[in-house]
């Protein structure tokens, strides 16, 4: 029988000899050369296992237009065996959007990207941050830290496949031991990986500022317990500045995430996106130009005095009123209102009548096959003034 050990090693000699001929097309060299560097994305919103599904980001889309989004993480098997426009499709309303994958197979993952790319996605990017005991049973996620030189072929293999279409990796500051045991959570392990995996061509890296605990501490506690390393992803900016740096983990608001682009690339906000999405009916202004463009964006020429900061924002009113048409869209392809309205429950948090307008959406209290009337009552629960209040950029 073979052992754990044999079994993996079988494995990445597979992946290896099916990916050859993708990799023969460009080598390292060749995609660390000609890949492009990606757009500037000054604000994102972190893939969320089944907080980050259509229903939500269409629903966020209505409060920022602009913030780049990702889906949740799909794994590449579930693409290749399953059923693709359910795992796949999405409103045009979403995009920007990326495509998060998850595996470690480069010829499945190169098969994906280009299925991802007939799509419509933005752009590709490679979990190699979730700690869950399922994901590193599959050999893919946090794990592959300590592989860097199969995330760089999954890489190329992807770039490759889609040489028009950014592929960008998400991951860990570290994880806490490899398959044999050994650390890997010194700062000097992180800049390796990047090394590595930027000379396949990823010229974006999205970072968590935890390790990851890969025994011992849930998902959900990894993503608490580990203390967060900002500093190391600061100093990875000033070691790689040819690279996009976009920093990742316990960051809730918009003026943190402002002065995290002093020194990075851009932000990614996770749990706070979701549990209070208001914070983003700023991002607009405060992160964009009227036309998309990011204001952090210090290669780009002087900004023309028409191209001016965007103003303004959406009223909590007029997002619950957007969300009619789409709720009996989505009605008709055979959702349930609950399925959609659940991802809106954080819109009045901290607000007067925060607790009633949850409360009605988490017990159903409302007629489930119409809309109009389901927003009309949940808009009475919540006083005039704050319906119609405005968001303020900050000066």
């Amino acid at each position: 029988m073979n052992s754990p050990g044999d079994t993996t090693t079988t494995r990445l000699a597979q992946s290896r000899a099916e990916s050859a001929a993708t990799r023969a097309e460009a080598s390292p060299a060749t995609l660390s050369a000609e890949s492009p560097l990606p757009p500037l994305r000054p604000l994102s919103v972190a893939p969320m296992m089944e907080w980050t599904d259509r229903d939500f980001r269409f629903f966020l889309r209505q409060i920022s237009r602009h913030s780049f989004l990702y889906t949740e993480m799909v794994t590449s098997a579930a693409i290749l065996n399953g059923d693709r426009d359910l795992l796949l499709q999405f409103s045009r309303v979403e995009k920007p959007l990326a495509l998060q994958l998850g595996g470690d197979n480069p010829a499945d993952l190169a098969r994906c990207a280009r299925i991802a790319r007939d799509y419509g996605y933005d752009e590709i990017n490679l979990n190699v941050g979730c700690p869950s005991d399922r994901v590193q049973n599959g050999n893919f996620g946090a794990c592959l830290m300590a592989q860097p030189e199969l995330v760089a072929e999954c890489v190329a293999a992807m770039q490759s496949a889609v040489p028009d279409l950014p592929v960008t990796v998400k991951h860990r500051i570290g994880i806490d031991r490899d398959a044999q045991g050994r650390a890997l959570d010194r700062y000097e392990d992180l800049q390796r990986f990047v090394a590595t995996v930027a000379a396949a061509g990823c010229r974006r890296f999205s970072v968590h500022s935890r390790i990851a605990v890969l025994g011992g501490l849930s998902p959900k506690q990894n993503r608490d317990i580990p203390p967060l390393r900002y500093e190391d992803v600061f100093q990875l900016k000033r070691d790689f500045p040819a690279l996009r740096i976009e920093i990742n983990g316990g960051i809730r608001d918009l003026d943190t995430a402002q002065d995290m682009l002093d020194k990075t690339d851009g932000v990614m906000i996770g749990r706070a996106a979701y549990e209070t999405p208001w914070i983003f009916a700023r991002a607009d202004a405060d992160f964009y130009f009227a036309d998309g463009q990011p204001r952090n964006d210090r290669q780009s020429p002087a900004r023309d005095s028409q191209n001016v900061p965007a103003t303004g924002g959406p009223t909590r009113r007029a997002v619950l009123t957007a969300m009619i048409p789409y709720l009996e869209e989505r009605l008709g392809q055979g959702r349930k209102q609950h399925q959609v309205l659940r991802h809106m429950m954080g819109l009045f948090a901290g607000r007067p009548g925060a607790r009633a307008f949850r409360r009605m959406i988490s017990e159903r209290e409302y007629p489930e096959q119409d809309p109009e009337k389901t927003i009309h009552a949940l808009t009475e629960l919540i006083a005039p003034e704050i319906l119609d209040e405005s968001p303020q950029p900050s000066t």
